[in-house]
């Protein structure tokens, strides 16, 4: 459990300036008397090639802090733009602000800067060299990312299974509410809409499979009809003309049997009927 949670953060002069100072109305609730003081900091992300571009705009000690709910305003300087290399002061970077108790840091808030000019025509063709003077900064308030660490306290019972705790880089489930919980909740429904979309494409892959199996069965089934079929009607003309001469054969020993009985029945009739003589 922690003993300081964060409320809330508030972007005080937003849009603004490059060059202006960054200000933040931070408000934090504290559950028991703290021995030592808060440290918070704010570190501007010069690059996101190297964090050797990173600097620490400014950093505070606030305390002794009483139990109950605080706020304070946090004022920083803006960033060296000498330590920017110039292809990164436009466009999109990342600002940090972070608290930490004794040197352990409990939580960490990440915004999104957008940096361009103010004006269409400078942004449509920058110049080589930036203008810092024309670049003006808007702070992506609205979805801050909060991280938060357990970390132990002024008593041993406060402190994490293990201690000293390995600082996750993965973000904690935030309570409902903390600062930050709500863009915590936004996320977890576009990664359950990722998992469904992949599942479907999944059952779809495999209806496509079975029916691609399907349409090579009934292939193989046709196949095999066609093959029957050529054995049938494959028979030598030799047998078929075989099996057609037997059934002429038994037809026309029938009928010469028929004659034969017809033959031999006429004498029979002749000889039965008697010669009549005329008298002359």
């Amino acid at each position: 459990m922690s003993v300081v949670s964060l409320l809330g953060v508030k972007v005080l002069n937003n849009p603004a300036k490059f060059t202006d100072k960054y200000e933040f109305e931070i408000t934090f609730e504290c559950l028991e008397a703290l021995e030592k003081d808060l440290e918070w900091k704010l570190t501007y992300v010069g690059s996101a090639t190297s964090d050797q571009y990173d600097q620490e705009l400014d950093s505070l000690l606030v305390g002794p802090v009483p139990v109950g709910v605080n706020k304070f305003i946090f004022e920083a300087d803006a960033p060296s733009t000498s330590r920017i290399p110039d292809a990164d002061i436009l466009g999109v970077t990342v600002i940090l602000l972070t608290c930490a108790y004794d040197g352990r840091e409990f939580v960490r808030v990440g915004y999104y800067v957008n940096n361009e000019y103010d004006s269409e025509e400078l942004n449509a063709e920058p110049p080589a060299k930036p203008i810092v003077e024309r670049v003006k900064r808007n702070v992506l308030a609205e979805k801050p990312r909060v991280t938060r660490f357990a970390i132990k306290w002024d008593s041993e019972a406060s402190a994490p299974a293990e201690f000293p705790p390995e600082q996750p880089e993965a973000d904690l489930v935030a309570d409902g509410e903390d600062y930050g919980a709500e863009e915590a909740d936004e996320e977890a429904a576009e990664d359950s809409a990722e998992v469904k979309a992949v599942g479907d494409d999944a059952e779809m892959a495999g209806v496509e499979q079975e029916q691609a199996n399907g349409h090579e069965n009934g292939q193989d089934e046709d196949e095999m009809s066609e093959d029957g079929s050529v054995d049938i009607e494959g028979e030598s003309e030799d047998e078929l003309e075989e099996e057609d001469g037997e059934g002429e054969g038994e037809g026309e020993g029938s009928e010469d049997d028929a004659m034969e009985v017809d033959e031999a029945e006429k004498p029979a009739d002749a000889a039965s009927s008697k010669p009549v003589s005329v008298a002359s």
